[in-house]
């Protein structure tokens, strides 16, 4: 199989797909690797060691999607890459469709096979390919919490950790998920007072007892989160509903009952976000002010530590990537955890929680997969006036 590694082209994503020993795996088993020339460069890979590993090194964007039956990224396609996908051609990489409806109309036009990392399960039902970037931006997330909680950056101008005689600052995270848990690792690592809020209580237990001291645990319900905010620091927004857009837990007309200059940093940005107020930003601009709250957005958080991503990415990836590339299709029919990861194929939604979000047709994957029909959605495209393909219909 012929498999292409493109550069990224988010605003600061320096990850990349693969790594060359994961390139190495993929020429050892008879596979042509085709990379964008600099794709691993941001992230402390050299061309240089992609050729090495057996990969052949394109100048040009376009040919790697062209030459490509297998496309390993990082992130979603961008609408200049739209025009690059074809009918049959195999995606794999995080793709958040609930939170972007362009992305997911052109997906279905073009009938391309996207699968999504971030909704593949193990056999626990667990999600192996979110987990790694859930826990770097996690930890991250409480790093940039102190941050920019300095005055000079827009913050309080509070310590984290606070000193003797003066108390800690006070972070609240929403969801006790990986993201929350690891955000609540780092903070309270800092001497910070955490709150964590959850609808789980058999997880609140968990963590309480493997983190205790300053963590304080509480179900998450409206009352719950109004009473936090009036005390918060910072907050850390870190719910999932997996494949699904992410729940609005803080309205705008909350934010006046906080504490002015307290931060905002809603992880669940690239799904929506749990904060009414959230948009997102870029690592370039990762900060705006709204009634007095400093939000940070910026929906590629790893994006900024690309080595140590890019790592820990290609370590979870690899063996699902290598079953794709060995058996194509015929990996998602054996095996339900990757067909869990299946969001389009062939002009078919197969990922209930997308289809709902933009009222689509649903078809089950393992039709989706046996179908020989022809694509299902044929919804038309419009151009915009720069000449890129986009969707019509609502974002």
């Amino acid at each position: 199989m012929d498999i292409g590694i493109p550069k990224e082209i988010k605003n600061e994503e320096h990850r990349v797909a693969m790594v060359p020993g994961g390139v190495a795996d993929f020429t050892r088993r008879g596979h042509t690797v085709w990379v964008e020339q600099g794709a691993g460069s941001g992230s402390g890979f050299p061309d240089a060691a992609y050729a090495a590993a057996g990969a052949g090194i394109l100048t040009d964007a376009a040919e790697i999607w062209q030459r490509a039956e297998l496309i390993l990224k990082v992130k979603e396609p961008l609408p200049s890459e739209f025009a690059h996908m074809r009918a049959g051609q195999l995606l794999f990489t995080y793709l958040h469709l609930a939170a972007d409806e362009p992305l997911t109309r052109a997906l279905l036009e073009r009938g391309v096979s996207a699968i999504a990392y971030e909704t593949v399960e193990d056999t626990d039902g667990r999600l192996p390919l979110l987990e790694p970037m859930s826990i770097v931006a996690g930890r991250m997330a409480a790093q940039v919490v102190s941050h920019y909680l300095e005055r000079h950056r827009g913050g309080r101008g509070v310590l984290l950790g606070g000193v003797p005689g003066v108390a800690p600052g006070h972070v609240i995270i929403l969801g006790a998920g990986t993201v929350g848990a690891n955000a609540a690792k780092v903070a309270l690592g800092m001497g910070a007072r955490v709150s964590l809020l959850d609808i789980d209580l058999e997880r609140l237990r968990t963590l309480e007892d493997q983190l205790g001291g300053r963590l304080t645990t509480l179900y998450s319900n409206p009352a719950n989160i109004a009473a936090c905010l009036r005390s918060a620091d910072a907050v850390i927004g870190s719910v999932l509903i997996r494949g699904a857009r992410a729940p609005m837990l803080i309205r705008r007309d909350m934010l006046p009952d906080m504490l002015e200059r307290s931060v905002i940093v809603d992880v669940a940005v690239d799904q929506g976000g749990c904060v009414e107020s959230t948009r997102v930003t870029t690592h370039s601009q990762p900060t705006f002010v709204l009634d007095g709250i400093l939000h940070y957005g910026v929906a590629n958080m790893p994006g900024a530590v690309p080595y140590t991503a890019s790592l820990a990415l290609a370590n979870a990836t690899l063996p699902y990537a290598l079953r794709l590339a060995d058996a194509r299709l015929g990996a998602l029919e054996a095996d339900p955890g990757l067909r869990a990861g299946l969001n389009t194929i062939a002009g078919h939604c197969v990922y209930r929680a997308v289809a709902e979000a933009f009222a689509l047709p649903f078809t089950e994957p393992q039709q989706a997969l046996h179908s020989a029909s022809a694509p299902c959605y044929t919804a038309p495209l419009s151009r915009s006036n720069s000449g890129v393909l986009a969707c019509d219909g609502k974002h």
